[in-house]
């Protein structure tokens, strides 16, 4: 036979995938539904107080992990006991009695008795498309991508109600999804904070044009939480992004030491705070602290950074350049492009706050080519960053005890 698949879009609903199958030997054919979407982020529910013909003729969509219920009839359709299917109340109708009517023949043979209940059942399911009286339909899928047409819109139908929830830990589970704990803490309002990207006004630092900032709280595997901050000005095109440690000061400063042996190390992930140095021996570089900011970028990024930074100063390699100081500063940029997996080279990070990260590819093991180091930060290193003038304990007065 021939599968023909169509992708349409369902007005006030979702792209759907539509899949029919015809046989011309047999004249047998199928159509099936599939979601062209990812899973909801929340799980849908329609309840459709079915009145007249004309509801019996609204166009559903079921997925094949979605139940339907009548509850007058105190009959369901439990979830994917059925393909997904794209048709009308009363065709879902009609597909259930066939459902049932299918063995019957075997029935009246083996078990008459529950063959004439099941008849009896056929009976009232017919007797719902006479419409002789009203009842209830309910469609509840955990995927959230079941629909009921509401014929109506995009004004309010007063018959149809749509309720969307949280999936429990079940259903999830049922889906394929992730289970969450079925003791699992509600999360607090820090927990939510985390999952949004926060935006603030401000104005842009190249052309002072209102702008707005993005901040988001990022965790970093093996590491801590981090804040990437971003700014994108509509009225120049600048654009900047920044990162903020999430964390406080460690006790103790951190020395990082890569050996770059191999071109995937330049696809390392970086967290440079604004408090790290850089230096790379074989091309006696050194990047001073507070250099570039703090960035959350990969070893290629950041040394494509220190490329830009340095081509962009007008007094290296600008019209106020040397020749001498121009063809050292080109031989240098020349060496830093050689950089690249395949010239080994040491790439050193010393950050005093131990606030920056370079990534182990082997985590949770060791990297061979990779060093970290604690030590114990200097009184200048102290003063840099303000700690030795920093009182945290006992610094209120002495009155204000007594008040």
């Amino acid at each position: 036979g021939v599968t023909r698949l169509l992708l349409t879009r369902i007005p006030f609903f979702k792209e759907i995938i539509v899949s029919s199958f015809s046989c011309d030997s047999c004249s047998w054919s199928n159509t099936e539904i599939q979601s062209a979407g990812r899973i909801q982020e929340q799980g849908v529910r329609y309840t459709l107080a079915v009145t007249s013909r004309q509801d019996m003729n609204r166009e559903v969509v079921k997925t094949d992990c979605a139940m339907a219920r009548i509850p007058e009839l105190d009959f369901e359709i439990p979830a994917f006991s059925q393909k997904g299917v794209l048709t009308t109340i009363e065709g879902i109708i009609d597909r259930a009695v066939a459902g049932l009517e299918q063995d019957q023949p075997v029935r009246r043979a083996t078990d008459e008795e529950v063959a004439r209940k099941i008849d009896e059942f056929i009976g009232k399911l017919r007797q719902l498309k006479e419409m002789n009286s009203p009842f209830t339909f309910i469609i509840d899928d955990p995927s959230g991508n079941s629909f009921v047409e509401n014929p109506h819109a995009p004004r309010r139908d007063d018959a149809l109600v749509v309720t969307h929830y949280r999936r429990t830990p079940q259903q999830a589970a049922m889906l394929g999804l992730e289970g969450e704990e079925v003791d699992a803490k509600p999360p607090d309002a820090a927990e939510d904070l985390r999952d949004e990207v926060l935006q603030f006004n401000t104005n842009c630092p190249e052309c002072n044009a209102p702008a707005n900032t993005n901040m988001k709280v990022v965790q970093i595997p093996h590491f801590k939480e981090v804040i990437i901050m971003a700014t994108n000005c509509d009225s120049c095109g600048h654009r900047t992004n920044e990162v903020k440690s999430g964390g406080a000061i460690e006790p103790q400063g951190t020395r990082i030491t890569l050996r770059i042996t191999d071109p995937s190390d330049m696809t390392r992930d970086i967290l440079k705070s604004e408090t790290c140095s850089v230096e790379i021996p074989e091309l006696e570089f050194e990047l001073g602290m507070g250099a570039l900011g703090g960035k959350f970028t990969t070893l290629e990024g950041l040394l494509k950074d220190i490329r830009d930074l340095v081509e962009r100063n007008p007094f290296t390699l600008g019209d106020s350049s040397t020749p001498s100081r121009t063809g050292k500063l080109q031989e240098f940029i020349g060496r830093l492009q050689e950089v690249n997996g395949k010239k080994k080279a040491h790439f050193i990070m010393d950050d005093p706050a131990g606030n920056s990260y370079l990534q182990n590819v082997y985590a949770p093991e060791e990297d061979p080519e990779l060093r970290v180091e604690r030590y114990e930060r200097t009184f200048e290193q102290n003063e840099d960053l303000g700690l030795n003038d920093m009182k945290t304990e006992g610094y209120e007065p002495e009155g204000a005890s007594g008040r």
